[in-house]
């Protein structure tokens, strides 16, 4: 058989296929049970073991390691997760994602996918055209599925037979029995070809393939196999780039664990499949009826699928066993090899959200509220600046709040942006209705907290101009506005603690309407005073003015806050 160009390309298109296919599958899991999901990784972590299992079950579902990890990098981001707790969730992916291998080795050759896959479609079509959300993202896992089976079916029809007697297989065999350095070589090309198609699993399946097609011999692909461990890395680390150092760490832990486990593997490397292997074929009649190795060259070459399957699981559940007592020792090596720029926490000001493309909105939105919550904590530190800005007096406490209160807005600013800019981001793919209200909630409170920002920097130029035309408050004037800093500060207090409820469907805005009430009574009190004594002769205008425009703009200060908490209950 002729192997030209349209070949190749043959062989790409069905790896597209299949690697479309594993993303559309596994994104319409991720949105009919997104929720699900979230609470698995939130709550089923306790311990390092626990998390294993947690790392395993939502691998196994949405079908995808690289979501599963990039989830977790997400959630340390966030502060959701420790980094002992996503180490276990990350070992337990890895042990997740072998159950590919599995179905692809046992259903993937034996039978035809293609004639399985029109069913399927039959299913998920009428399914992806439902009014209601669940069945249409359903729909979209059951349709996923079916091309994922319809790829692997072309790949397995486009990799032509190489045969026993082929030169190349003899190179091939030539270059495995070379020692170790030829398994590092094939372990560096595995890495790289999941590297490629960024997907483990897509990798994973084209090894399967060309063991089948008599292309790899078994030792070279449980090379490859060990090398696509360490590609699926890359997944994380390049999520966590723009992430804090919490998430880096977490990546790092990821990096670590794979590539200790790929080194002590590849130096038993041949004797582990030497035993496996024998394992196996005692237990072929399992597979294959009581069809035996040997038989004839397709049940060679079938068995041997179930033996790089077999190894692809031995492998990391000996790594996760061998390396989850030293969970504390990746984290000690983590830490160290990213250690934190500004001490022992990162600047508290900087926005902490990453890219995180590999997962759908209704995952990424976690993350997104905790980001909103940390917003809101950071504009409402300008209030005790403010505050302390018009009751100091000495000049160097007065030029520092000042710095301090323009900082801090342009911090604002930032953060409104990168925010507005991930929701759009995360805006431009499919997303539940009740993830749009959620996201349309995130914008409407960067607006309103970016505008208390402005108001304190103006408040701030307000009272710098005051400071250098040595125009002073009355004590009554000073204690009214100390007084009103304080319902501001305890509207901020009621603010932060609802953005911070992890389901915005638990929020009540009583205790944030009452604190606007009573800012709103002050405000009408002082105004009603101020003017009254406007016409006394000790009485100072431009102090008058000043005081007015102050104890103002903090009334308009507590108008966005309550914007806010009533955002966030759904309400604008």
């Amino acid at each position: 058989m002729e192997f030209g160009i349209f070949e190749v390309a043959k062989i790409l298109g069905s790896l597209a296929f299949f690697i479309y296919g594993m993303k559309m599958m596994s994104e319409g899991i991720q949105r009919a049970a997104g929720s699900q999901l979230r609470n698995i990784l939130r709550n089923m972590t306790k311990n390092r073991y626990l998390g294993v299992f947690t790392g395993f079950l939502t691998t196994a579902l949405v079908q995808s390691s690289s979501a599963t990890t990039v989830m977790t990098v997400s959630f340390v981001n966030a502060g959701l997760l420790t980094l002992v707790e996503s180490a276990g969730i990350m070992m337990g992916a890895n042990i997740g994602t072998t159950i590919t291998g599995w179905i692809i080795s046992i259903l993937g050759f034996k039978i035809s996918l293609s004639a399985y896959s029109i069913p399927l479609f039959a299913i998920g079509v009428p399914l992806l055209f439902s009014n209601k959300g669940k069945l249409k993202y359903w729909g979209e896992f059951t349709i996923g599925f079916a091309i994922l089976f319809l790829g692997l079916s072309y790949l397995k029809n486009a990799v032509p037979d190489i045969g026993s007697s082929n030169a190349l297989l003899e190179w091939m065999n030539g270059f495995a029995g070379g020692g170790i350095g030829s398994r590092l070589m094939f372990v560096l090309i595995g890495a790289l070809v999941t590297i490629i198609v960024q997907s483990s699993s897509a990798a994973m399946a084209v090894t399967l393939t060309l063991v089948y097609k008599g292309w790899l011999p078994l030792d070279v692909a449980a090379a490859m196999v060990l090398g696509e461990n360490i590609g699926t890395t890359i997944t994380a680390e390049l999520a966590s780039m723009v992430g804090n150092v919490h998430a880096k760490r977490s990546a790092r832990i990821h990096s670590l664990f794979n590539i200790i486990g790929v080194a002590w593997m590849v130096l038993l490397l041949p004797f582990v499949m030497k035993y496996l292997s024998g394992f196996v074929e005692n237990f072929s009649f399992l597979f294959e009826g009581h069809v035996k190795a040997g038989k004839d060259l397709t049940a060679v070459q079938q068995l041997n699928t179930y033996k790089l399957a077999a190894f692809h699981t031995f492998f990391n559940l000996m790594n996760v066993l061998i390396m989850l007592p030293f969970v504390p020792w990746l984290v000690k090596s983590a830490i160290a090899a990213v250690p934190s720029k500004e001490g022992d926490e990162d600047e508290s000001t900087r926005l902490k959200l990453i890219s995180t493309t590999a997962i759908t909105p209704e995952l990424a939105t976690v993350e997104l509220q905790k980001e909103t919550a940390h917003y809101g904590d950071v504009v409402s530190r300008m209030s005790g600046y403010a505050s302390t800005l018009l009751t100091a007096t000495d000049s160097k406490k007065q030029v520092e709040m000042i710095k301090k209160i323009k900082k801090y807005e342009q911090i604002a600013d930032d953060m409104e942006i990168e925010i507005t800019e991930y929701i759009t981001g995360l805006a431009n793919q499919e997303i539940t209705p009740k993830t749009s209200i959620r996201l349309r909630s995130f914008l409407n409170v960067s607006n309103d907290l970016e505008r208390i920002a402005d108001i304190y920097y103006q408040l701030s130029k307000t009272l710098e101009q005051k400071i250098e035309n040595k125009v002073y408050f009355t004590p009554e004037q000073r204690k009214n506005l100390v007084d009103m800093f304080g319902l501001i500060d305890h509207a901020f207090e009621i603010m932060v603690s609802n953005l911070s409820t992890p389901s915005y469907d638990d929020v009540s805005k009583e205790a944030a309407i009452k604190a606007e009430v009573d800012i709103n009574a002050l405000r009408d009190k002082l105004r009603k005073e101020n003017l009254s004594k406007l016409g006394n002769k000790d009485y100072n205008v431009r102090s008058a003015m000043i005081y007015n425009n102050i104890f103002s703009s903090l009334e308009r200060i507590g108008d966005h806050i309550i914007n806010v908490t009533e955002s966030v209950v759904g309400e604008i």
